[in-house]
Parts: structure tokens; C-alpha cells; sequence
């Protein structure tokens, strides 16, 4: 009997394409390393979820360290609003009531990201120690220059810290490298606040000069970060300092929260869809013209 074609059904069918088909062993091979790339995206996929989990949780302790958006103390009331880079701003900004009104700060730490965003709460817990001590903004940011220059590796940052008497409208400040706030008078008279000292973090024992001013009803204080400032155009221009200037005027006789959407709406127009280059915060006090102090 000729057994060829019982022996040829045994003999390895051939692919289409005349390649052998894999041996078991190598199917089982293929098979367990598909398993092993599916548990390492697995793992990937969770450390993901765990670190976007982990950013939005220190963007809630962010916002809980500063202030709410919009504080009324008297006849003043405070507007803000910070707008992140990336996940974490570096800027803040912090307001506490005091016997005689308040005492506020916006900082703005160099770097981008978490880089800068861890420092903040360090940052904003040295000015919140040290203005429970005295209530001079230039003793309060010496201090606080002091102890942030002793931590190793310390980033540069800026920070505008004034005291408001709500009973007068008095209001002292210092800057530590921080661009210039504006005062805007109910008249239209316009001034930059410039009395300071060097950025926090350069020179330990750095000193600053302290500023003073009185916000009279209808006048506007208005203090920023350089986010707004180096914002920029398609074409590569700035928004500005004299832009700044412009668009205050412009919004000056509004609300306190009008005026800072109003600003920023400025900038993002400005931007027209160009990458932010920066973390941008704007804060705006506004004392009420119709209500005596």
C-alpha cells in the first residue's frame, strides 16, 4: 500500500505566501510578550492617572492657599485671578485681615510648572508668618528675603506686599523686583507705584524702601505679574506696559471683577491664540465712590 499521500497530510501545511507556519513554542512566545507590553501599558496608563490625580490635588492646595477671587472688606473690594502656564502656577496671591484693614501679596516665583509651583506654598507660608509678626511691608519682606535665601538651591521671585488701612485708605507697599503697580486716580490721574527693593532670594540681608499712598473713593489700584506684560502677539510683539496703561483707563470707572476681565480679556485678544509664554495673575482694588470709609 502506498502510505505517501497518509504521510504527506502529516508533513507542515504551508502559508499562502509559502512561509511555514510558527511552531507552538513561538505562538506561546508571541503571546506572552503581547501580555507582558499590555501589563507595562497598563502600569503606564495608572502612573498616568496617579500624576494627572496628583497635579489637580496641589492645584486645589494652590487655590485654597490664596485668596478667594474677590474680597470686600469696607468700601474697598479686591478682585483677582491667576491663569496657570502649566498644571501649577508659580504665581500666588494672598490677603489677610488685619486690626485696621489688610494686608495683601502677590508673588511670582521664576520658573514654569511644578518647578516654580512647588516654592509657593513655602513662599506664601514665610509672608504669612511674618506678617502676624509686624504689619510693615518692608519688615515683612525683609524677613521673609532673609529665610527664603537660607533654603538651598532657591529660585528667584518677585513679590509686590502692601498694607491697606480700610479706615483711611491708606495703603503702604514695598516691591521685591516685582514690576510696578498701577494707581489709577478717580480723575484720571495716573501713577506707578516703583518704591522697592531687589528680587527675593538674590542678597540675604537686602533691604527695601517702603512706599505710601491714599486710595481716595473711585481710585483703582491694579498690580500684576510680567505674564501680562510679556504676553505676545502672532507678529512677536509684547502686550506692554503702555498697553497696560491704555486698557486701565479704559476700564478704570468699572467694578473691581470688571476690570480684571476686562484686562485679561485685553491680553488674551491681544494673543489671539498665540502659546502663553508665562503664568498670569492680575489683582485689582478698587475703593467704592459712593461709600465713605
Amino acid at each position: 500500500m502506498n502510505h505517501s499521500g497518509f504521510n504527506g497530510g502529516l508533513a507542515p501545511r504551508r502559508a499562502l505566501d509559502g512561509r511555514a507556519s510558527p511552531p507552538p513554542t513561538q505562538n506561546s512566545g508571541l503571546r506572552a510578550r503581547q501580555r507582558e507590553l499590555e501589563q507595562k501599558l497598563a502600569a503606564v496608563q495608572k502612573d498616568y492617572a496617579d500624576l494627572h490625580t496628583a497635579l489637580f490635588e496641589a492645584a486645589e492646595v494652590h487655590r485654597r492657599l490664596c485668596a478667594p477671587r474677590l474680597v470686600r472688606h469696607g468700601a474697598f473690594e479686591i478682585a483677582s485671578e491667576i491663569f496657570a502656564l502649566r498644571q501649577l502656577p508659580g504665581d500666588f496671591f494672598t490677603v489677610q485681615e488685619v486690626e485696621s484693614g489688610l494686608v495683601f501679596a502677590l508673588g511670582d516665583v521664576c520658573g514654569k510648572g511644578l518647578a516654580a509651583g512647588m516654592w509657593v506654598p513655602y513662599l506664601a507660608g514665610l509672608v504669612g508668618t511674618h506678617a502676624a509678626a509686624t504689619l510693615e511691608p518692608q519688615t515683612i519682606a525683609t524677613a521673609v528675603n532673609h529665610d527664603f535665601c537660607r533654603m538651598p538651591s532657591v529660585p528667584l521671585a518677585s513679590l509686590f506686599l502692601a498694607k491697606l488701612d480700610a479706615f483711611t485708605g491708606r495703603l503702604e507697599y514695598t516691591s521685591a523686583g516685582h514690576p510696578p503697580a498701577l494707581l489709577l486716580r478717580a480723575d484720571g490721574q495716573m501713577q506707578a507705584l516703583t518704591e522697592g527693593g531687589p528680587l527675593l532670594g538674590v542678597l540675604p540681608a537686602a533691604s527695601f524702601v517702603q512706599g505710601r499712598i491714599e486710595l481716595g473713593p473711585g481710585d483703582v489700584l491694579v498690580a500684576y505679574s510680567d505674564g501680562v506684560l510679556d504676553s505676545l502677539n502672532s507678529l512677536g510683539d509684547d502686550f506692554g506696559y503702555e498697553r497696560l496703561r491704555s486698557h486701565l483707563r479704559q476700564s478704570g470707572k468699572s467694578n473691581a471683577g470688571e476690570i480684571v476681565f476686562s484686562m485679561l480679556g485685553a491680553v488674551q485678544d491681544f494673543a489671539a491664540g498665540h502659546p502663553v509664554a508665562d503664568d498670569i495673575s492680575l489683582i485689582v482694588v478698587r475703593r467704592n465712590p459712593a461709600e465713605a470709609v
